[in-house]
């Protein structure tokens, strides 16, 4: 039988995760007090940054010359033109496109 291989042995940190390792060993990190409160507080959050990025259906309207046009952008790109709206919606969410409204 052999003896398992230490998976730590030939380990390298990085600069910030040497700083965390050093930390630890100095004994500059203490158990939270409130434990359970945190991490309630923590699984919240988590939860909240996860339903960001959940989609959302929506209604709409448009009108019919624009969705043909829209649709034939999106058939040349190859692509379903809910996806190519939702890619346009996200650009300008996101700060990448302007609308200039005269």
């Amino acid at each position: 039988m052999s003896i398992p291989k230490d998976p730590f042995a030939n380990l390298v940190l990085d600069e910030e995760e040497q700083a965390i390792e050093n930390a630890l060993e100095n004994g500059e990190y203490v158990s939270d007090q409130n434990f359970k409160e945190s991490k309630k507080v923590i699984e919240i959050a988590a939860k909240q940054y996860l339903n960001l990025n959940k989609t959302k259906p929506i209604t709409l309207r448009v009108k019919q010359a624009d969705l043909i046009r829209i649709k034939a952008k999106a058939a040349r790109n190859g692509m379903p033109y809910q996806t190519m709206l939702s890619v346009l919606l996200h650009d300008f969410a996101e700060g990448h496109k302007e609308i200039v409204i005269k």
